[in-house]
């Protein structure tokens, strides 16, 4: 899935079906790649520092920090103590939302109708919400610790009334983003559709994930140097690991 690396500095490969959700914890020099395997999918990502959870990602923090109302390669993921939870070391996409939440229940309820485990198993309906909920669960979190997070391989902007408004088609097949961790941090992935995506079927995308050996971003580093704000970020982050 991924040639372009040494396979001795692979950790782990994963695919995940559309509509499904894994967590994991990776240490600080981890780097996740993830791949649209078909082109359109969405990847919800929380984040949450693994030896203490209640810091966690900040969006809010994160575009102010950085002056964006997207995410790419270059920008870093904050955390609400002001370090830095991950990095997005490369890019294919260009683009990323951190606006707009995942979907929920009564949203997929609404737009989908009903698809239940009972009958349906695997092909059952999931919303983003409930599935991160699900991982959360695994790792001692709860809805008290819910977060806004990012929408991987997705991109919403603003129409000229104001309204957000979602861009189909903004990813082609093997198209991917790598979140590089520079704290050990507990990741948790939804790949049910995004909140505002148009399709009137049920059909989310599947994502690959290759886990790799990169160690923690390098004092040239383009995240690290990007903007002041990150390089306080780093040091903040830094002063934990001497």
């Amino acid at each position: 899935m991924a040639p372009d690396l040494d396979p001795a500095r692979v950790l782990w490969t994963e695919r995940f079906p559309g509509g499904a959700h894994w967590s994991y914890r990776a240490r600080r020099g981890t780097t996740l790649r993830l791949i649209d395997v078909d082109g359109g999918a969405n990847a919800s990502v929380l984040l949450y520092r693994a030896d203490e959870r209640l810091e966690r990602l900040n969006i809010p923090d994160t575009l102010k920090a950085q002056h964006t109302a997207h995410l790419t390669a270059g920008h870093v993921l904050y955390s609400d103590m002001g370090r830095i939870l991950a990095s997005i070391s490369r890019d294919t996409v260009g683009w990323h939302d951190p606006l707009c939440g995942v979907s929920d229940a009564d949203m997929v309820l609404r737009r989908h109708g009903v698809q239940r485990y009972q009958e349906h198993r695997n092909a059952m309906y999931r919303n983003g919400k409930d599935s991160l909920l699900v991982e959360m669960g695994k790792w001692g979190l709860g809805l008290r610790d819910f977060v806004p997070g990012v929408n991987l391989f997705s991109k919403v902007v603003v129409d000229g009334d104001g309204a957000l408004r979602f861009v189909p088609q903004h990813t082609k097949a093997g198209d991917f983003v790598e979140l590089r961790c520079e704290m050990d941090t507990l990741v948790l992935i939804s790949t049910a559709p995004h909140p505002l995506d148009p399709r009137a079927d049920y059909a989310p995308g599947k994502v690959a994930l290759v886990a790799w050996d990169s160690g923690p971003a390098a004092m040239d580093d383009a995240c690290r140097l990007s903007c002041p704000e990150n390089g306080r970020g780093f040091q903040n982050t830094d002063i934990i690991y001497r």
